[in-house]
Parts: structure tokens; sequence; C-alpha cells
């Protein structure tokens, strides 16, 4: 399952965005509109954009391929049920793909990987920190993209607050692929040349991770 972070028409509904919903321990929005690049570049489009290009490379190779929205200019859904398409479609592995509103002078990528929450995703912590393991050397081979300068430890990190990941029943992390408000980050993520090395590097991963590599 590929989660394309966020959508394109988030925006115009604030009060679906704002609408509270369980995530495993507590309340937390629907979601977000995401961030964009000082030119407009929006977080919502990009992740679109590269999941649909993992998809192609995983369908080219004989994956079923499930993406939780079917384009850029619908809202939502929402975070827990991001996690339920995994889970109801009974998924082998799961990433949501995302940009990051860091500081302008911080660049890098992150994987944010679940933290236990119990009665819901202690099953998975083992083989979502594999992926993120897997995840973290192939996306760093495909683009040359560095660890995060602001976040995380050596590009990991391990969340209890993402409801995506705390109602995931499938193995499963967030990528934050880099900052889309630092400059050498922004036009690294508004070149769809490098947008397709970065799907080459998710593609490689999930197939490493179902291989058990």
């Amino acid at each position: 399952m590929l989660d394309p972070g966020h959508n394109g028409g988030n925006f115009t509904d604030p009060t679906a965005m704002n609408q509270q919903v369980f995530v495993g321990n507590g309340y937390k929005a629907c979601d977000t509109t995401g961030t964009e690049t000082d030119s407009g570049y929006t977080e919502a489009a990009f992740t679109f954009d590269v999941a649909t290009r993992v998809e192609a490379l995983l369908k080219a190779a004989g994956a079923n391929v499930i993406l939780t929205r079917p384009n850029n200019t619908g809202v939502g859904p929402c975070v827990n049920v991001r996690a339920e398409i995994g889970n109801e479609n009974h998924a082998a592995v799961a990433i949501s793909i995302h940009a990051d509103g860091g500081p302008p002078n911080g660049r890098g990528f992150q994987v944010l990987e679940p933290g236990p929450i119990p009665g819901y995703n202690t099953a998975i912590i083992e083989p979502s920190d594999r992926l993120a393991l897997d995840v973290r050397r192939d996306y760093q081979a495909a683009t040359g993209e560095p660890f995060s300068t602001y976040y995380g430890v050596d590009a990991l990190a391990q969340r209890s607050d993402l409801g995506g990941l705390n109602l995931s029943t499938v193995p499963k992390v967030f990528l934050e692929t880099a900052n889309m408000r630092d400059a050498t980050d922004a036009a690294l993520l508004e070149s769809p040349a490098f947008r397709q090395k970065i799907a080459l590097g998710i593609a490689q991963a999930l197939n490493d991770f179902l291989a058990g590599e």
C-alpha cells in the first residue's frame, strides 16, 4: 500500500480536516494540508506524483498496489482511514510518502517508524523497524539525499503520535523524503528526474523488504 500524504483539496474543507479522529492513543485532526516550497509546489502534489511513479515500478515488477487516494483533487481520507485501507486489504507492506516542512536551514530525509501502542500495533514494531532500515539504505542509495540534519538519529525516529502508524496492523513507515522549506531540497523535490530517483529508491526498499533483505 502506498499512502501519498495529504490531498490537493484538503485546504477547501477545513471543517473536515479539523474533525477529530481516534488515533489509538488519543484524538487528532483528520489530516492537514501539508507544506509547500517557496515557489508554491505543494506537498500533496509531490506525494501523489511520487506515489504514482512508485506504483508504476511495482506493477511492472508484478506487485498488486493500492493507493490511499486516486488523485490530487479530493479531500482526505483521514489518517485513521489511511491505516484502515492497508489493514482491510491485508497489505504485505505499507509506506506513507511525505515531504517535511522543517527549518529553512535544515536538509535531509528521515524515516518515521511506529512506537508500540498496546492493543493496536505491537505486532508490527519489529517488521516495521526492518522496513525502516531497508528504506533508509535504498532511498539514500538511489537519491544521494543526506540524513536529516534537524530530526531523528541517523535518519530514524520512532513516533507514537501518528494515527497512520498507530492504527496499522501491517508493517509500515512514514518517509519524509526531504525538507520543502530548504532551498536545496526544494529544488530537488521540484525536479521530475529527482522524483523518479525517489520512486526508484522506495520501490527497491519495498522489494527488498518483501524479499527479506
